[in-house]
This record gives C-alpha cells, structure tokens and sequence, in this order.
C-alpha cells in the first residue's frame, strides 16, 4: 500500500464509502480504486486527484497533503544514478537491494533522516 493509498482508504473508512459508490462517482472502476488504494497502479493523474478532493470535500491543508502523498506514491521508483558519486549510487543499490527486509519503524527513521538532511517537512 502506498501512502496515498493508506489515506484513501481512511477517508472512505472515516465517511463509510464504499470504494463501489465512490470509484462511481468519481468516474472510475472499482478495480482502478482497489489497485490504486493497494499501490498496484501509479500515483493518480492531478486531475482525479482533484476529483478525489472535490468527492470528499477536502479543503486547504488537507487537500495540500492529499496532492503531495499522491505524487510521492509511485509503487514502482526508478533511480538513475549516473553522473552521482559513487555514495549515491552505493545509497540507491542498498535500499533497492535490503528495502523489502526494514521494518516500519526504521523506514520511518530512514525517511526522516533524510528529509533533515534536506531540511525539509
């Protein structure tokens, strides 16, 4: 499951949505909202983004937080490493290699030492 996934599945959860009534109303299958919801298919395209926003009436942070999980929910990332140093390239190959074998809490800790070594949110 993605994180964009995780939080469409809360929304609906949270309104008691079955994802029948909503793919239906947002013009989609059932099975494109399973598959995105499972992380079985690519981040949504910025229009049914904003078709999820409007379904749930999300406004302003939220709907901010909702863009930004849908563009960091790519199930399938590529790295291309060439013209990196050889740390990035080493960095890429043992998460790609050892991903599948962390457990949340330090993916989580991964996740935001990195993020303050951007110094971002």
């Amino acid at each position: 499951m993605t994180p964009f996934g995780e939080k469409l599945r809360a929304l609906r959860s949270e309104r008691g949505v079955s994802q029948k009534a909503m793919a239906e109303a947002i013009g989609v299958s059932a099975a494109y909202l399973s598959a995105l919801e499972h992380g079985r298919r690519g981040a949504p395209t910025w229009t049914l983004i904003q078709k999820i926003i409007g379904y749930f009436n999300v406004i302003w942070d939220d709907a901010e937080e909702l863009a930004r999980l849908a563009e960091t929910s790519h199930p399938r990332v590529k790295l291309d490493t060439s013209g990196l140093s050889p740390a990035a390239t080493e960095l890429a190959n043992v998460l790609a290699e050892n991903i599948e074998k962390l457990d949340e809490a330090a993916l989580r800790r991964i996740t935001a030492s990195i993020r303050a070594a951007l110094k971002q949110p």
